[in-house]
């Protein structure tokens, strides 16, 4: 299974529901558990919601994703400064930060690629699981029943 898209995106905090319902919308319907999926919209979320606070004012940002062999991959991208330098004491209630632990906790790579005239790519990526009537599944089903 192979499936790929890209979608460009206004700075604006209404897109981010937008990306939610696409992704989501594409996870459940090749069959992926809902646990994961949840966790793959909340991670996607995080990301989009960075590259909203930290592109320039007039910047768009871009998701692309893909979902093979069993793995989905999100690039959020934007054309930004990239983040802050962390303050020196941060407390424990800061939430400066904390969308990276989120994303870290939640996928099983996460990788972010930064500079000042690049922006940024926050790179997600997850081993998917299944719900067992997965369209995925009936497929490869067929494809080994045919072959044998």
């Amino acid at each position: 299974m192979d499936m790929r898209f890209s979608l460009a995106l206004p700075r604006e905090a209404l897109s981010i529901p937008v990306i939610r319902r696409v992704v989501g919308d594409a996870l459940r319907g090749l069959g992926v558990s809902e646990d994961c999926v949840a966790d793959i919209l909340v991670a996607v979320s995080e990301a989009c919601t960075n590259a909203i606070q930290h592109a320039r004012a007039s910047g768009d940002y871009e998701v692309a994703g893909s979902v093979d062999d069993d793995v989905c991959d999100l690039k959020v991208m934007d054309w930004g400064r990239g983040p802050r330098p962390a303050p020196q004491d941060r407390g424990v209630l800061s939430e400066s930060g904390r969308g990276i632990k989120i994303m870290r906790a939640l996928v099983d790579d996460l990788n972010i690629d930064s500079s000042p005239d690049r922006g940024t790519v926050v790179h997600l990526r997850k081993r998917l699981t299944w719900r067992d009537e997965a369209l995925v599944r009936r497929l490869e089903r067929r494809l080994m029943h045919s072959a044998g």
